[in-house]
C-alpha cells in the first residue's frame, strides 16, 4: 500500500490554503467541493464554455498514489487534492487487470476508485490501455525493434479492445450500471475516454510505432465508445515530442494521411519542455499545424506535463523553486490562452514523488510530484494551488 499523505503534509496543505485563499478568489474547500458536474452535462469538447469560463474539469493531475491507496488513505488523498484545486484525475484503466480470464471482466478495483473520486467530486479521464497477455501482440527484438521487459504491445484485435471499451462505458458512462448501483453518489459519469498512451514511442507500441495501426485502433475503439455513448469525447493517446520515438509532427502527419484526424474528438499531447515558455511554444506549434490542416475547431488537451525538483540531471530537472514557477506559469499561461489555442485542459504529472525502480535505477520522472516521498509539500504544491485560483477567474468574451 502506498504511504498516505502524512499529518505534517496535511498541516502544510492547510497552511498553504489559508495563505493563498485570497488569491483563489473564493476557492475555499467548502466551495470547491460543491461544484461537481451533473449527469446531464455533456463533455466539454471546447476550450471555453458558453458562459466564457474554462471547463469545470480543465485542471487535472496524474496520481497513482491515490489509485493504489486503501479506502481510508485514498479518501484523504483525494480530499487533499480537491482542496489543492484538482478537478480531474487522469488514470490508466488497465485492461489486463480487469480481464484476467478471457471474457470475464472484474471491475471491483475500479469500482472502488470511481466511487471515491465521485465522492470527492473529482472527474476522471480514463486511459484505455494495456491488453491482457492472451489478447496482446508479441514480437521478437530485432535491429529495428527494441523490446524490453516493460515494452507494451497493442492488442492483436482492435475489435477485442472495442468490446472492452464499450463495457467500460456501459459500466461508468452516463447510463452506466455503476451509477444505478450507487444512487447515493454525486452523479459524475465518465464522458471522456483516452485511447492508449504515447503511441509514437517504441515502449508503448511493441518496439516499433506505427501511426497507421494506431489510427485503425482509434477508428474501431472510438466507434464502439460512441455507440455506447453518442456524446462521448474520444481523446487520442497523449503524443510527446521525444527523440526515443517518432517526432510529434511526423506522427501526426502520418495519422492524417491515414485518415486518423477524423477518428477522435480531441488531440492529446505531452509537451514536456525545459521551462513553461517551451510548453506554450509546443502547444502553439501544434495549434498552427492543426489549423493549417483545417482542424481549427479540434481541441488540444495537454494530458501530461511536468518538471522534476531533483533527481538525475536532465532537460526537465528544474530544482524545487523553478519547478513551482514553471508549473504556475505553464498552467495559467495555457488557461489564459485557452480560447486562442483551443486548449481543452491541462493535466500535471504528478501528485507525489515515487521511489527509484527496482535495482535502484533513478529517473527524473520519479521526482515531478507536488509532494516529496515523505508526503511533505514542495513549493510546487502552493504554485499549483495558486494556478487553480487564477483559472477560476479566467473569463472570455
Amino acid at each position: 500500500m502506498v504511504s498516505p499523505v502524512t499529518r505534517a503534509a496535511t498541516r502544510a496543505l492547510l497552511l498553504v490554503v489559508g495563505l493563498l485563499a485570497g488569491l483563489a478568489c473564493g476557492g475555499t474547500s467548502s466551495q470547491a467541493t460543491s461544484t461537481g458536474l451533473s449527469s446531464s452535462d455533456t463533455p466539454a469538447t471546447a476550450a471555453v464554455t458558453a458562459s466564457g469560463r474554462l471547463p469545470a474539469d480543465f485542471l487535472g493531475l496524474v496520481s497513482e498514489h491515490a489509485f493504489a491507496a486503501g479506502p481510508a488513505d485514498r479518501a484523504k488523498i483525494l480530499g487533499d487534492q480537491r482542496r489543492t484545486g484538482v478537478q480531474l484525475l487522469r488514470q490508466t484503466f488497465d485492461w489486463s487487470t480487469i480481464e484476467k480470464t478471457r471474457g470475464v471482466y472484474d471491475f471491483s478495483i475500479y469500482d472502488g476508485f470511481v466511487h471515491a473520486t465521485a465522492r470527492a467530486r473529482i472527474r476522471l479521464l480514463p486511459i484505455i490501455f494495456r491488453a491482457p497477455a492472451f489478447r496482446s501482440r508479441t514480437a521478437k527484438p530485432s535491429r529495428t525493434r527494441k523490446i524490453t521487459a516493460t515494452t507494451t504491445f497493442p492488442p492483436r484485435s482492435n475489435a477485442d479492445m472495442a468490446r472492452f471499451a464499450a463495457r467500460l462505458v456501459r459500466r461508468y458512462g452516463p447510463r452506466g450500471t455503476f451509477w444505478k448501483e450507487n444512487p447515493d453518489l454525486p452523479p459524475l459519469p465518465i464522458r471522456s475516454w483516452q485511447v492508449w498512451n504515447e503511441p509514437n514511442l517504441p515502449a508503448y507500441w511493441g518496439g516499433r510505432p506505427n501511426a497507421k495501426q494506431y489510427v485503425s485502433m482509434l477508428r474501431t475503439v472510438g466507434s464502439a465508445i460512441r455507440k455506447a455513448d453518442r456524446k462521448a469525447e474520444i481523446v487520442s493517446g497523449g503524443i510527446p515530442e521525444s527523440r526515443q520515438g517518432i517526432p510529434l509532427r511526423t506522427y501526426l502527419t502520418q495519422m492524417r494521411r491515414a485518415g486518423g484526424l477524423k477518428t477522435f474528438t480531441t488531440l492529446a499531447i505531452h509537451p514536456y519542455a525545459r521551462n513553461d515558455a517551451g510548453v506554450i511554444t509546443a502547444v502553439s506549434s501544434t495549434r498552427r499545424l492543426l489549423n493549417g490542416w483545417g482542424y481549427r475547431r479540434m481541441p488540444i488537451w495537454v494530458t501530461e506535463l511536468g518538471w522534476a525538483s531533483q533527481g538525475p540531471r536532465s532537460a526537465f530537472t528544474a530544482g524545487p523553486t523553478r519547478q513551482g514557477r514553471y508549473i504556475l506559469h505553464a498552467i495559467t499561461g495555457l488557461g489564459q490562452r485557452a480560447k486562442q489555442l483551443n486548449v481543452r485542459g491541462v493535466v500535471y504529472y504528478g501528485w507525489k514523488d515515487a521511489e527509484p525502480y527496482p535495482g535502484g535505477k533513478d529517473f527524473w520522472g520519479l521526482h515531478t510530484g507536488l509532494l516529496r516521498q515523505d508526503g511533505t509539500g514542495k513549493p510546487a504544491l502552493s504554485k499549483y494551488y495558486q494556478a487553480a485560483g487564477v483559472l477560476k477567474r479566467v473569463r472570455f468574451r
